[in-house]
C-alpha cells in the first residue's frame, strides 16, 4: 500500500498547495491561515458571496437526505445511522445558507448492539433513509431502523419536542405522501417498487391496496421520493445497476400504472474520482487503491425536488465524496416533455457544480448550521457533536471540571468497542483537528485522545502505563502501533490530524507547547466503506485497555482548521491578463494572455486582442468582436480537486481542447476524472 494516489488530484494538491495565498472567494477572502491564538471559527459554506452558490451544501456527510417547503421555510434532514442524537433538523430561506434546529431523536436503545455492550454493535445500522413531511401543523419523519418496524417522530415544532411511535412493520427506503384528498400513500423497497395506502393512524398499511409498481428489472432502484404535481404523481428514485443515476416515474392515479424515465440525472461527478476501498468491506486491512481510468461509480443519486415561492424547481441529491462521506448537492431543475431533469437546457441531467442561487424575496446572511470547534465551556454538547452509539450517562460530563469535557474510562477489548467516545462528522476538502488534552487523571491501561472513527480508523491517544504516559498512535490499517514517552512531567498534550480528503492521507503529530508539532507515524490512508456506511468521523475518547473501569480524561478543546472553507481556492482574477492551459497537456486555449472581465454572477468574458472568445449554439468557438454577451460568457467553476473548468453560457456545456486535434469546442457535458477530455485549465 503506498501513500501516493495516482490520479489527476495529486496535481491538484501541488496547485492548491503552490496558490495557498490567493483569495479563496470573489468577495475577496484569503485561504484561512491556522490561528495563532484561539479557535478556527471558519467552516465550509457553499456561499460564494457573489449570488452563486457550489457545491457540495456541505462538504461533510449529510445522506439519504429528504428536504421539503413549508411556507417560506425549507426543511432539511437525513441519515443519521448509529450516532446519537439523530435525525438533524436544519431550515433554510434559500436553499443554501442553512440553520440548525435540533434532532428529532436524543437517542435510540433497542439492547446491547445500539449501547456497544456484549462485543455487539450497530455499526451502518440504527436510523437512516427519513422521509420528511408535514400536513396540517404538524411535522412528521417515518425513518428506517434496522430489525424493527419504521419508526415515525412526529412535532408541530421542528425544533422539538418529537415524539415517537412505531409502525407496524419495516418499509425500506420509504417516501409518504398526504394526498389532497386526505389519504396517505407509501412507496417503499429495494429495486421492487411497492406502493399501498396507509391507515388513519399512520402505523398500517391498509388491507389490499398494496401493490408491486415495478418489477425488479423496471429500473426504479430504491431511495423512492414520491410527489403530486400539477395533479400528475411524480416518483423519484436511485439505482445503481450500470452506475448510479435517478430515474423518475409518472402517472395521473397515485397507483398507476407508471412510466419510467431512466435517468434525470446521471453521471454528475464533478470530476470526482472514486478513492479507496475495503475489499471486502469488512477487512481493514485490504485495501484496494484508485483506479485512476475509473469513473466514480457514485455520481449523484438519491433525493428529490422541491418548488421555491419564487416559482423555481430545485433539486438535491447526494453523492459518495469518498472518505469524507456521502454529500448533498443542489441543482436547477429543468421541466421538459413533462419530466423533472436536474440540470439545465442542453444539458439535461448534469449538475452545475457552481450556479446562481435560488431567487428569494429577500437575501439570506451567509450562516453555516454548526460550529466545529469547541472549547467545552458551554453546560451542554454543541449540536455537531454525536455520540458513537448509546452514551452511558453519568460516565462523562461538561460540569465535573467546567471548561473541560471529562470522560470516564469505560473497559473496552478497543476503540472500535470504547462507549461514550464523542464524534463529529469529519469536514473536507481538508481539515486539521486539533484536541488539547489533560492526561493527568488517567489510570493505569487507559488511553485516551483523537481518533479517526472509519474502518480502518486510527488513534493517537496517551497510554497510561506503570512507566508513565506514552503516545500512541494505532494504525488499523497497518495493524501496528507507534509508541512515544511523554517528556517527563507532562500531562497536557496536543493531539493532531492532517486530513487530506483529496489524497485521502491523513498525518498525525503532537505537542506540548502548541507550538511546536512532532510528526507521528506514517501516513494513514482513509477509505469509503459500507460498515459504518458513514464518512470519516473525529472521536474523542477515553477506555481502559485492562477490563475495568479506570480514571478520566479531560479535554479542553477541540480546534478544526479549514484551509480551503470556499468553492473556489482563487478569487477570478477578474480585470487580469492570464494564460490558460489545458491542464494534462499544457495546450495553450489562446497563444497569447486572455483578459479576463467580470460579467456578474461569477461569470466571465475573456479577451483575446480586440476580440473575444464566443460560442455559437452547437458548441462551436470562434474570436468575435463587440460587446460581449451571453455567447462570450462561461461560469468560472473550479473542480473539487481545484483545476478551472469553465461552462458556457451558450450551451451549458464545458470549454474544452480537443485532446487529438487540439480543436477548441464548448460541447462537453462535464470533467472526466482521469482528465482525458481536455476541460479541466491551469491559470
Amino acid at each position: 500500500m503506498t501513500p501516493h494516489r495516482p490520479r489527476p488530484p495529486r496535481l491538484a494538491v501541488a496547485a492548491l498547495a503552490a496558490c495557498a495565498a490567493l483569495a479563496c472567494m470573489n468577495a475577496g477572502a484569503q485561504q484561512e491561515p491556522r490561528p495563532a491564538a484561539g479557535l478556527s471559527t471558519t467552516t465550509w459554506t457553499p456561499d460564494n458571496g457573489n449570488g452563486t452558490f457550489t457545491n457540495p451544501l456541505f462538504y461533510d456527510e449529510f445522506s439519504d437526505p429528504d428536504l421539503i417547503r413549508v411556507d417560506d421555510w425549507f426543511y432539511l434532514t437525513g441519515t443519521t445511522m448509529h450516532a446519537m442524537p439523530g435525525l438533524p433538523i436544519l431550515r433554510s430561506r434559500d436553499l443554501v445558507n442553512w440553520e440548525f434546529l435540533g434532532y428529532a431523536v436524543d437517542k435510540l436503545d433497542f439492547g446491547p448492539a445500539y449501547r456497544l455492550e456484549d462485543g455487539k454493535s450497530i455499526y451502518g445500522q440504527g436510523i437512516w433513509a427519513p422521509s420528511l413531511r408535514y400536513r396540517n401543523g404538524t411535522f412528521y419523519i417515518f425513518s428506517n431502523v434496522n430489525g424493527r418496524a419504521t419508526q415515525i417522530f412526529t412535532a408541530t415544532d421542528p425544533r422539538g419536542p418529537w415524539t415517537r411511535r412505531e409502525m407496524k412493520r419495516s418499509l425500506h427506503d420509504l417516501s409518504v405522501l398526504f394526498d389532497d384528498d386526505g389519504k396517505s400513500w407509501v412507496v417503499w423497497d429495494h429495486q421492487r417498487t411497492r406502493i399501498a395506502q396507509l391507515t388513519d393512524d399512520l402505523t398500517d398499511i391498509v388491507p389490499g391496496t398494496e401493490k408491486v409498481l415495478f418489477a425488479q428489472d423496471a429500473g426504479m432502484g430504491e431511495g423512492a421520493h414520491i410527489y403530486k404535481i400539477h395533479g400528475k404523481y411524480y416518483i423519484l428514485s436511485a439505482n445503481y445497476a450500470g452506475g448510479f443515476r435517478m430515474p423518475a416515474a409518472r402517472a395521473d392515479k397515485v397507483d398507476g400504472p407508471y412510466e419510467v424515465n431512466q435517468a434525470i440525472s446521471r453521471d454528475e461527478d464533478f470530476g470526482m474520482a472514486q478513492g479507496y476501498r475495503l475489499k471486502d468491506n469488512k477487512t481493514p486491512t485490504a485495501i484496494v487503491p484508485p483506479d485512476p481510468s475509473a469513473r466514480n461509480a457514485d455520481s449523484l443519486h438519491q433525493g428529490g425536488i422541491v418548488l421555491t415561492p419564487a416559482g423555481e424547481w430545485w433539486g438535491f441529491s447526494m453523492q459518495d465524496f469518498n472518505s469524507v462521506g456521502r454529500l448533498l448537492s443542489l441543482a436547477p431543475i429543468t421541466w421538459k416533455d413533462g419530466w423533472p431533469y436536474f440540470g439545465l437546457p442542453g444539458n439535461l441531467g448534469r449538475n452545475p457544480r457552481t450556479w446562481v442561487k435560488p431567487k428569494t424575496a429577500a437575501p439570506s446572511a451567509i450562516m453555516v448550521p454548526y460550529a466545529r470547534s469547541d472549547d467545552f465551556s458551554g453546560t451542554k454538547l454543541q449540536p455537531v457533536w454525536q455520540w458513537n452509539h448509546v452514551p452511558v450517562d453519568g460516565q462523562w460530563s461538561l460540569t465535573e471540571r467546567p471548561g473541560f469535557l471529562r470522560l470516564h474510562a469505560l473497559p473496552a477489548t478497543s476503540f472500535w468497542q470504547a462507549r461514550n467516545s464523542l464524534t463529529q462528522r469529519a469536514i473536507g476538502p481538508r481539515s486539521s483537528p486539533t484536541v488539547t488534552l489533560d492526561a493527568s487523571g488517567l489510570a493505569d491501561g487507559d488511553v485516551a485522545g483523537l481518533a479517526l472513527l472509519n474502518l480502518p480508523y486510527a488513534t493517537l491517544g496517551v497510554e497510561k502505563t506503570v512507566g508513565g504516559l506514552l503516545l500512541a498512535l494505532y494504525d488499523q490499517a497497518r495493524a501496528s502501533t507507534v509508541r512515544v514517552p511523554l517528556p517527563p512531567g507532562a500531562t497536557r498534550v496536543m493531539l493532531r490530524a492532517d486530513c487530506d480528503f483529496l489524497t485521502e492521507q491523513a498525518r498525525f503529530s503532537w505537542s506540548t507547547d502548541g507550538k511546536e508539532y512532532t510528526p507521528i507515524g506514517e501516513p494513514f490512508t482513509m477509505v469509503f466503506q459500507l460498515t459504518t456506511f458513514q464518512g470519516v468521523r473525529y472521536a474523542l475518547f477515553n477506555y481502559n485497555q485492562g477490563g475495568k473501569p479506570g480514571g478520566h480524561a479531560d479535554f479542553d478543546s477541540i480546534d478544526v482548521y479549514q484551509p480551503d472553507p470556499h468553492g473556489l481556492t482563487r478569487a477570478i482574477p477578474y480585470g487580469q491578463r492570464i494564460r490558460l492551459k489545458e491542464w494534462k497537456t499544457g495546450i495553450a486555449l489562446q497563444r497569447a494572455p486572455v483578459a479576463v472581465k467580470d460579467m456578474g454572477l461569477g461569470r466571465v468574458a475573456l479577451q483575446s486582442g480586440a476580440a473575444w472568445v464566443s460560442v455559437d449554439a452547437k458548441g462551436g468557438v470562434a474570436l468575435r468582436k463587440g460587446r460581449p454577451g451571453l455567447g462570450e460568457s462561461f461560469q468560472w467553476i473550479e473542480t473539487p480537486t481545484g483545476e478551472l473548468v469553465l461552462m458556457s453560457l451558450a450551451t451549458n456545456r464545458f470549454l474544452r481542447i480537443d485532446p487529438a486535434t487540439h480543436a477548441l469546442r464548448a460541447d462537453s457535458p462535464g470533467p472526466l476524472p482521469d482528465g482525458s477530455d481536455g476541460v479541466r485549465f491551469t491559470w
